[in-house]
């Protein structure tokens, strides 16, 4: 007979009980996902990602909308030059800092094995593991690697906390090992819910991504929009801030044109889009290079609505809906500011978006239309505040998703 010593074992035992036998082929449904960048030096917040990890528990917590019984998870190696080495994994329900609640803990497998090697430029899911969560609810990742990673595919703008440890703590339920704080999320790319509803993916730059936002609110536009739907949809930010829809950048994503493709359709189960790109091709074109700017394009209003016009044939063939979010007003001088108008008056009334997301007015200073609301404003006037981003959320026709 097995003796189980601790009652920390006898936890993840039980956890380790297989999920639903239909789980590994059935319904699955992305409840959160973030699009993933080249590890860099630090762009937008210091960052584990140039150096990576030797040795190291890496525990990130993230925020589900959607609900099901079982849970897997989906890890990318997209930017590695080498195989990711992990050498084990936990799920659990997120408690308090960098806390597990008992009795949530699962250990994860990967094709019935404790530890992986993630492809170069692959990516794979965990096999299944029963966790009933509802929307809303904040997950816990726990990742080992004890050998060195090398530089890791990440998200940097993350608005939220992650840990590092030395050591293996995947089982830990506690915090106290987990004595070092990041603001970006390293190689968690997906988490998955069994019996999910199909997903709305918000797709853009930094406004998408919620910079300004509160670190560890979960107050983002695509957060208040998950609000709204209160689970009968999950949304999915897909933001990647400084990005922009028609050029490449070495460290804030490739074009949107191109990143569309895997960071939207390659979700599982997305019925609808909503784009809000473009402002950083108008930015950019009009600022010196930096390593993470080149090339400096200057982009006409023809430029950027073909562009659009690209990402709705590409959306459209896939059966997926497509929202076209106007571009919020940012004080801009007067050549850009009428590419900026030309744009936001062919979103509305072009009639080749699905339908509109009317994210300017939302947020536009009725005294000064070309410039954000002071009470919106986060203060560089061209990014809202956590106020900005529920108006932005309280915009979007439910109807039209």
């Amino acid at each position: 007979m097995l003796k189980i010593a601790t009652a920390a074992a006898l936890v993840a035992a039980l956890a380790a009980a297989p999920a639903p036998a239909d789980a590994a082929t059935g319904r699955w449904a992305a409840a959160w996902a973030t699009g993933v960048q080249q590890p860099s030096a630090d762009v937008w917040y210091p960052t584990w990602a140039e150096k990576g990890f030797a040795d190291h528990s890496v525990r990130q917590a993230v925020r589900v909308t959607a609900g099901g019984s079982a849970v897997r998870i989906r890890l990318s190696n997209a930017y590695g030059t080498t195989p990711l080495r992990l050498t084990g994994a936990s799920v659990g329900k997120a408690g308090a800092g960098a806390a597990v609640q008992a009795g949530t803990l699962r250990p994860l497998t990967f094709a019935h094995a404790a530890s992986v090697a993630v492809p170069t430029g692959g990516q794979v899911a965990s096999d299944p593991v029963r966790l009933a969560v509802e929307p809303g609810e904040r997950l816990t990742v726990t990742l080992y690697f004890q050998g060195a990673t090398g530089p890791a595919t990440y998200h940097n703008l993350a608005m939220a906390t992650s840990y590092r440890a030395s050591g293996d703590h995947t089982r830990d339920l506690g915090a106290a090992a987990f004595g070092e704080t990041n603001s970006s999320w390293f190689y968690l790319s997906g988490v998955d819910v069994y019996g999910g509803e199909a997903a709305v993916a918000t797709f853009g730059d930094s406004i998408t991504d919620g910079y300004a936002a509160t670190q560890d609110a979960d107050d983002r536009y695509p957060d208040a929009l998950a609000r709204r739907l209160n689970g009968r949809r999950p949304v999915l930010n897909l933001g990647i801030a400084g990005n922009r829809l028609l050029n490449d950048s070495a460290c804030l994503g490739e074009r949107g044109l191109t990143r569309f493709r895997w960071d939207v359709l390659g979700q599982p189960r997305v019925k609808t889009v909503i784009v809000l790109e473009g402002i950083n091709d108008i930015l950019l074109g009009m600022q010196d290079p930096t390593p993470c700017t080149t090339p400096v394009v200057k982009v006409s209003a023809a430029d950027l609505i073909d562009g659009y016009r690209r990402l709705i044939r590409t959306a459209h063939a896939r059966g997926v809906r497509i929202v076209g979010g106007t571009l919020l007003p940012a004080g801009l001088p007067g050549e850009a500011e009428a590419v900026r108008d030309a744009v936001n008056a062919w979103i509305r009334t072009g009639g080749e978006f699905d339908a509109v997301a009317d994210f300017e007015r939302a947020v536009a200073d009725p005294a000064d239309p070309d410039r954000i609301r002071p009470a919106f404003d986060s203060g560089d006037h061209l990014h809202p505040n956590s106020a900005g981003y529920r108006a932005m959320a309280d915009t979007v026709d439910l109807h039209t998703l």
